[in-house]
């Protein structure tokens, strides 16, 4: 075998190699994977293991990640923390039906569901899956949270 063709295949092999190693790069501005009842909550520390409630918050200049679980602890973790970056947040939360990543700024909340940290909003991309009782937007979660202070 040529020196070429053995530098060919071995280039060809670690190219695959990489490839299979997750060394490809993701996306920052979408959800990480949670993994439940391992990863704590930023606000109380609590392990994150309702699959419906968990949230994903994203700092737009770090790419950083934090997770939380309760659409609650992640409103008061902002409020507490005076964090500057917070109208740009990007901010995930599982659909309280189908159980999948949603945007929690244009999510629809119902708010008569037991919750993990308590504050009672299950998040809907759908507001006719929010069901019959009071359905209300983010912005009124977050005033509701803060004015709740737990």
């Amino acid at each position: 075998m040529s020196r070429f063709n053995a530098l060919f295949l071995l280039l060809a092999l670690l190219w695959g190699a990489a490839s299979f190693t997750g060394c490809e790069k993701k996306d920052w501005r979408l959800p990480e994977k949670v993994h439940w009842d391992r990863d704590m909550c930023e606000r109380c520390k609590m392990a994150i293991s309702e699959r419906k409630y968990a949230v994903d918050v994203v700092d737009p200049t770090t790419h950083r990640h934090y997770k939380f679980d309760d659409i609650g602890c992640a409103i008061l973790w902002f409020k507490e923390e005076h964090l500057d970056w917070g109208d740009k947040a990007i901010i995930w939360v599982k659909d309280g039906k189908s159980g999948e990543w949603i945007d929690a700024k244009k999510a629809w909340y119902s708010t008569d569901k037991i919750t993990p940290m308590g504050y009672g909003f299950t998040a809907y991309a759908n507001k006719a899956d929010a069901g019959s009782g009071e359905v209300i937007d983010f912005e009124e979660v977050k005033r509701r949270v803060i004015k709740i202070g737990r």
